[in-house]
């Protein structure tokens, strides 16, 4: 019997494979009370099955009983391309090899001469001062590989924080 993430997660690829949308908007407390589920495990879902390396972007909504929208990227260069400079990155990275695929993404024309400098700007250890010396690696990778598939992302839309 499939577990009940697997099941939500299903539910909510097929809600995108029935809709020419790229984006849906569901309540969090909806989706749980049709699960008969707590709403911590929609949110296990979206966080765990639902990432930026697997092409998706999550907002969450306050108020009015709130509600979450997920957002299905799509790519515009070669999506192997972007596997493959994720699995480059990896759990941890130091700042030099970091630096050297920003670089080569430069050369290509895939990043501007400007989001060059602000993305090794935002992963210099400078940058990165007050983070424990052990973790400073991953939170480069975290930071480089989300910023990787933004990147790689056709999809216009606005990010508020």
């Amino acid at each position: 019997m499939a577990r009940l993430s697997d099941v939500i997660e299903e539910f909510i690829k097929d809600m995108f494979n029935n809709s020419d949308e790229t984006q849906l908007q569901i309540g969090r407390n909806d989706l749980a009370n049709y699960f008969s589920c707590a709403p911590s495990q929609i949110n296990y879902v979206l966080t765990t099955r639902f990432t930026m390396d697997k092409g998706y972007y999550i907002e969450s909504k306050r108020g009015g009983g709130g509600c979450i929208i997920i957002k299905k990227m799509e790519f515009n260069c070669n999506k192997n391309l972007l596997k493959t400079i994720i699995e480059k990155i990896g759990d941890s990275i130091t700042y030099n090899s970091a630096a050297k695929i920003i670089e080569r993404l430069f050369e290509e024309d895939i990043v501007t001469e400007r989001e060059n400098m602000i993305l090794k700007t935002v992963i210099n250890d400078r940058t990165l001062v007050n983070v424990q010396l052990e973790s400073k690696n991953k939170l480069r990778a975290e930071i480089l590989k989300a910023v990787m598939v933004l990147i790689f992302n056709t999809s216009k839309f606005v990010i508020n924080r």
